[in-house]
């Protein structure tokens, strides 16, 4: 069963009109609201707006103090003043420092509200008096100098093993720079305890890591990510190095004295040459030492370094001298 209610348009003007009286009944004062019951029309509101405060805030400023170098005096504690390390500050530094790209016709820019200056590590911790105060501090954890290694000689002796590594200042996530993980060994030949075999084996080995000028092998290890690794690695590439030259392989035994590398006058005929013309008309003793003659050891070394270096102004010279001293010729022709 259905209600229908009917309302004709007189009675619907008068109830949304009794509505709407219960709607705005609760609105402000500064609201008015006009009625007109004649034109049957909607009520309009009207909102009067706030009035607007044209008056600004002062801004109340502290007064700013004149800079800091402006009341340093001229013999201050300059570590008491800039102990650590810090980024760049213009009112605590009195030096007229500037840095950066200079404008046209202009002097580059000061150090205030430079940017520039607050880029870069700067080292005003590291001072002569801070360094100096830093080794007193520090000289109560020290002992004394070990003697025997007055010289850098007798560091040498006692320590032929000389390692070298850098450390970079890197601007990066991480800590690490690429270049520090080198590490270079030097060590003397002569620190190394080579017979003849070992000595000629461990420079074929070493090939341009050998100076000849200097004597001193030189090896430097950079695979490995960290610098630990790298010096292990090196360390065990000398070892490897020095243990191989001292291993006597199967076909080494077999070598002729045509199969040598280089010339050893000490097995060559020269040698038996020499010591058979000394002792001439005599037969030559084994026990006899070429040292005993005079002249005998240039000439040795003349000889060798012709055949060894190959010929040349200068080893022609040499052995050229070697063998008149070694007959004697200069005095004769002196004495003529």
């Amino acid at each position: 069963m259905s209600l229908i209610i009917r309302i004709n348009e007189r009675n619907s003007t008068a109830l949304f009109m009794k509505l709407s009286s219960l709607f705005y009944s609760s609105t402000s004062q500064s609201t008015t609201i006009h009625d007109d019951k004649k034109s049957g029309e909607f009520r309009v509101l009207h909102l009067s707006p706030k009035p607007i405060d044209v008056s600004r805030r002062k801004i109340v400023r502290a007064p700013v103090p004149p800079p800091r170098t402006n009341e340093m005096p001229t013999d201050q504690d300059w570590v008491s003043v800039w102990p650590g390390p810090r980024s760049f500050h213009p009112a605590v530094v009195p030096l007229p420092i500037r840095q950066g790209y200079p404008k046209k016709n202009s002097a580059p820019p000061s150090k205030y509200g430079n940017a520039e200056l607050m880029k870069i590590p700067n080292f005003l911790h590291l001072t002569p008096p801070a360094i100096k105060r830093h080794c007193e501090a520090l000289k109560e954890f020290c002992t004394e100098w070990p003697t025997g290694l007055e010289t850098d000689e007798k560091c040498d002796e006692h320590f032929p093993l000389e390692y070298i590594s850098s450390d970079y200042c890197y601007s990066s996530p991480t800590i690490r720079d690429p270049l520090s993980r080198i590490v270079t060994i030097k060590v003397k030949l002569s620190q190394l305890q080579l017979d003849t075999h070992a000595r000629d084996k461990i420079l074929r080995l070493l090939g341009n890591r050998y100076d000849s000028n200097t004597g001193i092998i030189t090896i430097v290890a950079d695979r490995c990510p960290t610098r630990k690794q790298n010096r292990e690695y090196a360390e065990y590439l000398l070892t490897a190095v020095y243990n191989e030259a001292w291993r006597m392989e199967l076909w080494e035994t077999e070598k002729a004295l045509v199969d040598m590398e280089y010339y050893d006058w000490d097995k060559h005929k020269s040698r038996e040459t020499l010591m058979a013309i000394h002792t001439w008309p005599a037969s030559p003793s084994e026990n006899l030492d070429y040292e005993s003659i005079p002249s005998a050891v240039e000439y040795k070394v003349a000889v060798s370094d012709l055949i060894n270096n190959g010929e040349d102004q200068f080893t022609v010279n040499k052995y050229r001298e070697a063998v008149k001293n070694l007959l004697n010729l200069k005095q004769n022709i002196n004495s003529e």
